[in-house]
């Protein structure tokens, strides 16, 4: 059925009048909700028909679900979108540490539990940075909800980590010995060139974005959060095998989209992913760790064209395709 418009002379009109005027359609509307799962309040973003295939998009450190704000419109049109905030961060409560154990164990069992709460039976799982050991702990736990990946700077692999974690790996034999580590990790400096990285165009990065997000890590109780979530990180190293062994047991359409620009989480460890899924679709970016800052266009193409290929919409393809 084609596209119908209202005339300009119609539409000024109506305003005009204060007539209300009802979207054409509210598919690409993100709407912004309130869960509470096992007694902790969490907030999530949803966009798109709720009979289309789900999409289930887990954030980065220090980020939350606002960093999937420039691609969700941009899939709500034929698909069903949930982005949720982590127990600790975005808009999600942040019970103090005595009160909830801030493990990666833990925050995958809230987001599965979030999951059984919307009453979400199959989902392709979207994963970035922290949402690597989230969603592989939930893929593992749940392997017959996840019907496809997509892989973006989440590493899996001990080649993917970066210089900075040689620091890191200090403070997890010592803490008590290297408390520069979270202040490092948690700094505004940190936070910014989180997003930048290694890349020549700072010009396309919104400096908002790493401000918001050290307001965020400057909230009371936050550093102890992170400090806890930084410890933590060791378990999900130790994990690698078994997610790997995990990825050759369940050969899943995969896609992996990787910033080139990232130090952190390198391109070797893009690359590993096809030691394991020989089948992925794998492609570096001219991007850094949030390669949405940096290359919105080229994720959302290469997001809609493998999920066409992979998880059919319920409605005719559109002109983005």
């Amino acid at each position: 059925m084609p596209t119908q418009t209202v005339p300009a002379a119609e539409m000024a009109l109506a305003l005009a009048s204060g007539t209300p005027q009802p979207l054409h359609s509210t598919s690409a509307t993100t709407t912004y909700h309130r869960a509470e799962v096992n007694g902790v309040g969490i907030f999530y973003r949803e966009a798109g028909p709720r009979d289309a295939p789900t999409i289930l998009l887990m954030h980065g450190y220090p980020s939350s679900s606002r960093q999937w704000d420039p691609l969700l419109p941009l899939l709500a049109d034929r698909y069903h979108l949930i982005a949720p905030d982590y127990p600790g961060f975005g808009q999600s409560d942040a019970p103090s540490p005595d009160q909830y154990t801030y493990t990666f164990d833990s925050l995958a069992t809230t987001m599965d539990g979030l999951v059984a709460h919307l009453g979400i039976e199959r989902y392709t799982l979207v994963m970035q940075d922290y949402g690597g050991p989230v969603g592989f702990r939930m893929a593992l736990a749940h392997p017959d909800r996840v019907t496809a990946l997509i892989v973006q700077n989440a590493n899996a692999y001990i080649e993917g980590l970066g210089p900075k974690w040689q620091g890191i790996a200090k403070y997890w034999a010592d803490p008590a010995a290297h408390p520069e580590q979270v202040e490092t990790f948690t700094s505004l400096e940190a936070a910014k060139q989180r997003h930048l990285g290694n890349s020549p165009n700072h010009e396309r990065y919104n400096p908002d974005t790493w401000t918001d997000e050290y307001a965020l890590l400057s909230r009371p109780g936050a550093g102890d959060i992170q400090a806890a979530l930084l410890y933590d990180y060791r378990t999900n190293v130790a994990s690698y095998p078994a997610w790997q062994a995990w990825m050759r047991s369940h050969p899943l359409p995969t896609l992996v989209l990787w910033g080139r620009y990232d130090p952190s989480f390198i391109v070797p460890g893009a690359e590993a992913y096809l030691r394991d899924m020989p089948s992925a679709e794998l492609h570096i970016l001219d991007a850094g760790h949030f390669a949405l800052d940096e290359a919105t266009d080229e994720v959302a193409r290469l997001t809609r064209g493998f999920l066409a290929r992979h998880t059919p919409p319920t409605m005719p393809p559109s002109s983005l395709e």
